[in-house]
């Protein structure tokens, strides 16, 4: 128990605030990555801290929200295939592939269930809107 004692008066785990909190315990956090044999109270402070972090990334830096076509000209291009292919392997129509990628169509559910299937993703890659 005094590892994680000494851990908290190090590093006490509250959220973070600002920047330098972050930086402190991204110090803390890549130490006890690096040591080997972590204990139990080491690990679950591991735990607790990367979870502060986390959830401060998450505020700090929201990602960003891209578009269908984007991320479904992303998803093409990773996997090295055509429209022709996508349409072919999913049952949509070409057309219907080629207008979400120019911006004139949006994806239905269908769509997103089969593109999700096809590319090995979950469905919240896409932005259905109803």
């Amino acid at each position: 128990m005094s590892q994680y004692l000494n851990l908290i008066e190090r590093f006490p785990l509250r959220p973070l605030g600002t920047e330098a909190d972050l930086e402190q315990a991204l110090a803390v956090m890549d130490e006890l990555i690096d040591r080997p044999g972590l204990s139990r109270a080491e690990e679950d402070y591991l735990r607790v801290l990367t979870g502060l972090i986390a959830q401060y990334e998450q505020k700090a830096y929201p990602p960003e929200r891209v578009s269908d076509a984007e991320m479904l000209r992303f998803l093409i291009e990773q996997k090295g295939v055509t429209q022709n292919a996508v349409a072919a392997a999913t049952g949509i129509a070409e057309s219907t592939v080629s207008e979400v990628l120019t911006g004139k169509r949006k994806l239905n559910r269908g769509h997103i269930g089969k593109l999700g299937a096809y590319f090995h993703v979950g469905p919240g890659v896409f932005s259905f809107e109803e």
